[in-house]
């Protein structure tokens, strides 16, 4: 796995999202049967874990998972880890842990 040292060194900018891949492309159906990543589904979106925001990103953080089309993204190595390089506006959903929450006030 990536060392923090090497991502701390690099500066995501604009409104883009660097996100690691959380899911390996297989899955399983409601019956059980493995579907192998190289099936083409129509239009399938997959999830992600951010691990880098730009300064002008508004709605993700670092920690949050985002499901995003798979035709919308670039990919890149990080010392031997592959990554993907978003913009905000191609993430379809984000997902926050329970405790990350925010305290619910509005400056």
């Amino acid at each position: 796995m990536t060392t923090s040292s090497s991502l701390e060194q690099i500066s995501v900018l604009f409104d883009r999202v660097l996100v690691i891949i959380d899911d390996d492309g297989e899955r399983r159906s409601r019956a059980g049967i493995l579907i192998p990543a190289t099936a083409q589904i129509a239009r399938r979106l997959s999830w992600a874990r951010v691990v880098a925001v730009g300064p002008h990103v508004r709605t993700v953080r670092v920690g949050d998972r985002v499901l995003y089309a798979t035709e919308e993204r670039y990919e890149l190595d990080i010392d031997g880890e592959d990554y993907v390089l978003l913009r905000e506006r191609d993430l379809h959903v984000v997902k926050r842990d329970a405790d990350s929450q925010g305290t619910g006030l509005y400056l």
